[in-house]
């Protein structure tokens, strides 16, 4: 801020200015820096005085007061030594800024702002009758002699008093807020006021100041007019009826263009801005109306509906008719303000301020209910503590036992047929309180059995207990009914446990017995048969861990019965087998036999075949097959009932063609079976196979009705050959 030889630097640098609030800052043109406080450059000495105490000068509520910023002390009165240093500092001369000096051939001590200074003294350096306080320096450097200063020029004692002819000059003037400096200072430069203010900072400063309360007083000219004119026109507005919140600019402006108020202002849109301004009043104006209608109307239905007695159960369509139809409701303008919706929410309010009614009545009853519930059980309780003291309850007792006792009180009457705990649950907890209680005895009891060494056995009577539990100071005192009760559920154990055992062993020999029959089921050498001995299987299982488990013979014989009434068994069901089998073949080479002699459609007859040579090698026809006239609907039926049965599955009417050789195969199996090369099959099995068997044999039957055989003769040769090898196979079978 200072210059290179340490004098104060220009006060040009500084600038004071005004943001968009009106309030003053401060702004570096060096150093771009901006601040609130004024630099000490712009100060004058009395608040240079003033910056140096601690003392601070205040306002509130227009009230002055001075607070010391070290101290922490405010006061209503002003200190003496800020009133003393005020003193001083008006009293001191004002220091002013040193004249440019100019010396014979040298230069300016303040060259480095001679630029700066020539743009703001632009129309100063017109002649030499304009400059000011030029002086001339010696060799040494001092001050030789002034010239060039003008003595009419005004001269004030304070920068305030400047200031204020500066812009007093201004006015004079005319200057506009607008206008550039450099017009100003062509407007009032040879007026002497100009010279007011001695630096051109100041001056411009001082009009940047003055231009904008030029324009603050504007703004407030300009909203003084248009409250005036807002009030006009809403006044004329208002006289014309007519114009409601709904109309336009366009329908009202040929209203009001008449009028002398419309005609005060020229320009339209402001017209029109007022125009909207009081339609937008008049439109809150009716809202506010209509709210206070439809309130009235809500409130009124609400009285109309507590008067219909409507249930809480009651639906909208219901009550939406009921009212509709109402007198009061029909009658009144101010509903019909009210919308549908408007109606509902009304109904559904006092619809649910009817559910809470009843919710509160149902809330009293059930508590009114729980609370006689609760006395209820109470009293029960006290009938069964009646009972305990009495010693009808106690340990181990049953509720049948004390049904009887309590069915007529009045007391278990009221317990019946209510909510929550039951009668048999509250004797249940009474019984567990006595159980626990003889829990404690219990343990006594048991730890006298076992210092005494005595053990109870099945046979054990209660004299003989009631005797040992008497011998102990412990026991002695007890009650021969706690004493009685407590026995009889260690015998039950005792017993008990006596059973198990005696299962639990069966169940071990019965496992001893499989064993050693497995063993002999399985014995090698020799093979144990069916006319098998015991004394002759004796001697060769002796040796096996299984037999020697078994401590009698008798449970040995029992093992070798088992595998014997077995394999008797399997003989019977294999004979039955082959038995079944046998007739099974004898019946269908029967069937097949009359159903080929049965079937006059290819020309068989029941004696003879003449056009069929069998014994021709290979197979072959000894003639050409006649033709059939069905042959073709033969054909689609069989492809109907293949194309059926694929469809249905195993549940469809017939089965798909089959080859002779399936039957040939099964045939043959059956044979190694009853050979013994495969192992046989179990009694389930063979039912399964059986009903197998007759479900095929139904399904050819119903399948073709007619026949017997797998396939009909459509006179290809194929029905011929699967005959003939059927033939064959019941005659290998056969012989």
């Amino acid at each position: 801020m200072n210059s290179v030889n340490g004098a104060p630097g220009p006060p040009g640098l500084w600038q004071e200015a005004r943001d968009a609030e009106g309030r003053v800052y401060y702004y570096n043109s060096q150093t771009k820096a901006t601040q609130w406080t004024k630099p000490p450059e712009l100060m004058t000495p009395a608040e240079r005085a003033l910056a140096n105490q601690p003392w601070k000068e205040y306002s509130k509520d227009g009230r002055k007061y001075w607070y010391n910023t070290e101290t922490k002390k405010s006061s209503w009165e002003m200190p003496e030594a800020y009133r003393s240093a005020l003193a001083q500092a008006t009293t001191a001369p004002r220091p002013s800024a040193p004249p440019q000096q100019f010396v014979a051939g040298g230069t300016s001590s303040l060259s480095s702002f001679a630029p700066q200074r020539d743009r703001d003294d632009y129309g100063e350096r017109v002649g030499p009758e304009r400059q000011i306080g030029y002086g001339q320096m010696d060799a040494n450097g001092s001050r030789v002699a002034t010239f060039g200063a003008q003595q009419s020029d005004p001269d004030y004692s304070t920068f305030e008093e400047g200031e204020a002819a500066f812009i007093k000059l201004l006015r004079r003037s005319n200057v506009q807020p607008d206008w550039t400096w450099e017009q100003t200072m062509r407007a009032t430069i040879k007026d002497p006021q100009y010279r007011a203010l001695k630096d051109p900072k100041d001056r411009k400063t001082a009009f940047e100041k003055y231009a904008v309360e030029v324009r603050l007083q504007e703004k407030d000219r300009a909203k003084e007019r248009l409250a005036k004119l807002r009030a006009d026109f809403g006044t004329m507005l208002r006289s014309h009826p007519e114009i409601k919140h709904y109309t336009r600019w366009k329908t009202a402006r040929p209203i009001i263009e008449g009028e002398t108020i419309f005609r005060s202002t020229s320009d339209d849109t402001e017209r029109r801005q007022l125009f909207e301004e009081y339609i937008i009043e008049l439109q809150k104006s009716n809202i506010e109306r209509e709210a206070v209608t439809r309130k009235s109307a809500m409130d009124e239905l609400v009285g109309i509906l507590k008067a219909l007695d409507l249930e809480p159960y009651t639906r909208w369509s219901e009550a939406q008719e009921i009212i509709q139809s109402d007198e009061k409701f029909q009658g009144d303008d101010k509903f019909k303000t009210l919308s549908k919706s408007d109606i509902l929410t009304a109904f559904e309010n006092h619809i649910k301020s009817l559910e809470r009614t009843f919710n509160d009545e149902r809330q009293r009853e059930k508590t009114s209910k729980t609370r006689k519930e609760r006395q209820n059980r109470d009293r029960f309780m006290d009938l069964l503590n009646e009972l305990k003291e009495a010693g009808k309850v106690k340990a181990g007792t049953k509720w049948m036992q004390v049904l009887s006792e309590i069915n007529k009180d009045s007391r278990y009457v009221a317990m019946l047929g209510q909510s929550g705990s039951t009668p048999l649950d509250l004797f249940w907890d009474v019984v567990e309180e006595e159980e626990r209680a003889l829990r404690l005895v219990r343990n006594d009891v048991y730890d006298v059995l076992e210092d005494k060494r005595y053990e109870i056995t099945p046979k054990t009577a209660l004299p003989e207990f009631m005797n040992v539990m008497s011998t102990d100071r412990r026991t002695a005192s007890l009650s021969p009914d706690t004493l009685a009760l407590i026995f009889s559920r260690l015998h039950e154990k005792v017993i008990r446990r006596t059973e198990d055992d005696k299962h639990a062993s069966e169940r071990q020999q019965r496992r001893l017995i499989d064993a050693l029959r497995s063993k002999i089921k399985h014995l090698d050498k020799p093979a144990v048969q069916s006319t098998s001995t015991w004394d002759s299987i004796r001697p060769n299982i002796s040796h096996f861990d299984e037999f020697k488990a078994l401590e009698s013979d008798e449970l040995r014989r029992q093992a070798f019965d088992k595998v014997i009434r077995r394999l008797k068994e399997k003989e019977d069901d294999a004979e039955k087998e082959r038995e079944r089998d046998r007739s099974g073949k004898r019946d269908r080479g029967a069937g097949r036999d009359r159903d080929r002699d049965r079937d006059p459609r290819n020309g068989h007859s029941s004696h003879h075949h003449p056009t069929i040579d069998r014994h021709v090698p290979g197979g072959r026809h000894s003639r050409t097959p006649e033709l059939d006239a069905y042959e073709a609907d033969r054909r689609k039926a069989m492809a109907d009932r293949e194309r059926q049965y694929h469809k249905s599955g195993i549940t469809g009417l017939s089965p798909p063609p089959r080859d002779g050789r399936l039957d040939r195969d099964r045939h043959e199996r059956l044979s190694s079976r009853h050979q013994g090369d495969q192992p046989r099959l179990s009694h389930y099995d063979r039912d399964r196979r059986e009903r197998d068997e007759e479900r095929e044999r139904l399904y050819r039957i119903r399948g073709e009705p007619g026949a017997g055989r797998d396939e009909l003769d459509y006179g290809d040769g194929r029905g011929a050959r699967r005959r003939r090898g059927a033939d064959s196979d019941g005659e290998s079978g056969g012989s």
